[in-house]
């Protein structure tokens, strides 16, 4: 009787695996990567996450985005070091490696973008780029800041409503 149900059965079992496409400024010809390396704002990449990977405080973090203050950095121009052997999760363990042999502006051979780089504005700033009120640290300095990053919101001068200091005027000159 075994052997009469045996026949019958059928094994049915679906494999599937979804296959995050790489962004449009990642480098043409490289489909079948998983990570970049940034040298230029020292960060990875996660192409089928797509995530950013950065030092922040004292961890690796995984964002959907740059920190803020990489906001100016040019994800189309900015060089990508294609880690093609690296199969793993975590490739910050061989950060150090990475950045002596790839230090800030290493350009190794040529790159073309996938896609085109957006009109005048080089990126979209919302989807790559962190929000400027996001705590979430700001790269790799320990939560110690430079630079105007930490700027509480005073006026510099292009405050339109304070009409006195950094040369505004609002003052009507010498009457004659």
């Amino acid at each position: 009787m075994i052997l009469c149900c045996a026949g019958s059965m059928q094994a049915q079992f679906s494999l599937s695996f979804h296959v995050t496409p790489p962004p449009p400024w990642g480098p043409a010809g490289y489909a079948q990567v998983n990570y970049y390396y940034l040298p230029d704002v020292e960060a990875y990449y996660d192409v089928q996450e797509s995530t950013f990977i950065y030092f922040s405080g004292n961890v690796w973090v995984r964002r959907p985005a740059l920190p803020y203050r990489y906001r100016n950095y040019d994800l189309y121009r900015g060089y990508k070091v294609v880690m093609h052997d690296y199969r793993g999760k975590t490739p910050y363990t061989h950060f150090k490696e990475h950045k002596k042999k790839y230090s800030k502006g290493y350009r190794g051979i040529p790159q073309r973008s996938i896609g085109e780089r957006p009109g005048k504005g080089n990126h979209d700033s919302k989807k790559y780029y962190g929000n400027p009120n996001d705590k979430q640290g700001n790269g790799h300095d320990k939560g110690k800041s430079s630079g105007h990053d930490n700027d509480k919101g005073g006026s510099h001068g292009n405050d339109k409503s304070n009409k006195k200091g950094h040369g505004q005027g609002g003052g009507k000159g010498k009457k004659k």
